[in-house]
């Protein structure tokens, strides 16, 4: 198993594609090889989903091509 990444300098950003007010945001902090970590923007101090890079891409794809299930 994989050791969990220091994140206390992690330089997190939002997707461009966020509303200034906020909304229902996750944070991506890139420069981890191997692992995508994701937060929720409004609750920065919260927990962090470790995703591997092809989760990570599946994810996007399936979000950005507006698929549904």
């Amino acid at each position: 198993m994989r050791a969990r990444p220091d994140l206390t300098t992690a330089q997190w950003r939002k997707s461009s594609y966020s509303n200034p007010d906020g909304g229902n945001c996750i944070e991506v902090a890139d420069g981890y090889p191997g692992v995508v970590p994701v937060r929720d923007s409004k609750v920065p101090s919260g927990p962090v989903l470790l995703l591997n890079p092809t989760a990570w891409g599946d994810f996007v794809a399936h979000v950005g091509g507006g698929e549904r299930r």
